[in-house]
């Protein structure tokens, strides 16, 4: 009975002092869940290769095409009253919409591992600091500040976009990789680096960083979720870019010329139907990710 107990204890010690296991590639291509997600993103993504191949995406512009055309052959999708194939907008918009979601997701978790790192692994007065401004911003409408912000800069480019969503993006990762940081570095493989005397960084970026990955990676996918949300809702009032056509610009114009009261649903249908598809692929990345980072969760009810 002592000698069981004895194996039994060992291997808790043993289990503790090693790293958490790094997914395998094995596990991630088994997961169909980041199959399917990861190939609704990615098709969205290449349409600004693929499509110009079989569409003319010069039809995007204004005047480019006859007005509020029915879907037929010649137009698939139709064409609006501002006299733009709805095919080449959605093939155009589609992945700039994409875009300002990547750039915004990836500033905001560069940002969010900086200070997400920092913070959880240093404590003390920094952590307080970016603990309380996170959770402080995470509280406040940041629609309405991006709005005023929006309002003043006269010219909007996608990445100007981006970038104003970007100010506000980071609160959200900064959170999640703080908590997982403070996790791990009590860890005993941490106390362990360090009495082998390994410095800070090196125990951050060789311990601590490769085995944070997929919660790195699920709060990039959140942040570009949000991304792509904030910048739809700032197109939708007028404030994202008017001469390069998004989603949310093709909705904006929708509305500004009540195409739901005037039974022009090929306007506003497609470029919802393509955000159900890039939110629904970036929902599945997400949920694999979180499987991937915690197997426990595989399986579960609900």
């Amino acid at each position: 009975m002592s000698t069981a107990l004895e194996k039994t204890t060992a291997s808790a010690v043993e289990a503790e002092l090693e790293p958490p296991v790094k997914p395998g590639l094995s596990l991630v291509l088994e997961n169909k869940k980041l199959i399917v997600g990861l190939t609704l993103v990615i098709a969205i993504a290449l349409l600004s290769v693929v499509g110009p191949l079989f569409v003319n995406v010069k039809k995007a512009r204004m005047g480019a095409v006859p007005m509020n055309q029915r879907p037929s052959f010649k137009y698939p999708l139709g064409t609006e009253s501002t006299g733009r194939d709805m095919l080449a907008l959605i093939v155009v918009g589609a992945p700039n919409t994409l875009r300002i979601g990547l750039i915004a997701g990836g500033v905001g978790t560069l940002v969010g591992i900086f200070l997400g790192f920092t913070a959880g692994y240093y404590r003390g007065a920094f952590d307080t600091v970016v603990r309380s401004a996170a959770d402080t911003l995470l509280m406040i409408p940041l629609l309405a500040i991006l709005v005023v912000i929006a309002a003043f800069v006269r010219v909007v480019s996608v990445e100007m976009m981006a970038i104003l969503v970007a100010i506000f993006a980071w609160p959200w990762p900064t959170r999640a990789i703080r908590a997982q940081a403070l996790s791990l570095r009590e860890r005993a493989f941490v106390q362990l680096a360090k009495l082998s005397g390994m410095r800070d960084l090196e125990i951050i970026f060789k311990e601590l960083l490769p085995n944070l990955l997929p919660y790195i990676a699920a709060s990039f996918v959140g942040a570009v979720s949000g991304g792509i949300l904030a910048a739809i809702g700032l197109e939708i009032l007028g404030l994202g870019p008017q001469r390069i056509p998004t989603l949310g610009g093709t909705l904006y114009w929708a509305l500004f010329h009540a195409a739901v009261l005037r039974g022009l649903w090929w306007w506003w249908g497609p470029p919802i139907a393509i955000l159900i598809l890039i939110f629904t692929g970036l929902f599945l990345v997400s949920i694999a990710l979180d499987e991937i980072a915690n197997p426990r969760l595989k399986g579960s009810p609900g």
